[in-house]
């Protein structure tokens, strides 16, 4: 079933907007390109989702960073070719996040080649993503790096 949600991104995406963690967080998967290549994710504005500051809860923002990319990965790569984790991740608050708040996600050739490369030997690879969370004005409200570790399964060495 897992392998079967990375080649239909609609059915993806539906079922990410479904996952407790998430949707109890007010986190929507808004889209998803069929190649798996980029995402968009909104963080809603709820009560519960407020800090004492009446801004977005840190914790929030952080989560809706959180599975993006190496799900992606999964897309594009393969589920049943690579063991790919989220190795660690730094957050950056520039302004306070207020409304609904949007990060995007992309993923370009040429990083998706340097990580096929670096592996095909069975080497761990650890690339790292940067996603912007801004708000509905377009101010920049939180930098999010995120190392994963990508390597293949052991099959396919």
């Amino acid at each position: 079933m897992k392998a079967f949600l990375f080649r239909n991104p609609n059915l993806f995406r539906r079922v990410m907007n479904l996952w407790p963690p998430l949707f109890f967080s007010g986190i929507k998967l808004v889209s998803i390109s069929p190649d798996f290549r980029s995402a968009r994710v909104d963080l809603k504005w709820r009560p519960w989702t407020k800090n004492i500051n009446a801004s977005q809860y840190g914790g929030s923002l952080f989560s809706m960073t959180d599975p993006y990319y190496a799900l992606l990965l999964f897309g594009c790569l393969g589920y049943e070719r690579y063991i790919i984790w989220d190795k660690s991740a730094d957050i950056d608050f520039i302004s306070p996040g207020i409304g609904r708040l949007t990060a995007e996600f992309h993923l370009e050739e040429a990083q998706l080649h340097q990580i096929r490369e670096m592996t095909a030997g069975g080497d761990k690879c650890f690339p790292e993503f940067v996603v912007y969370i801004r708000d509905q004005q377009g101010t920049l409200v939180a930098k999010v790096t995120r190392r994963l570790y990508v390597r293949l399964h052991a099959q396919h060495r």
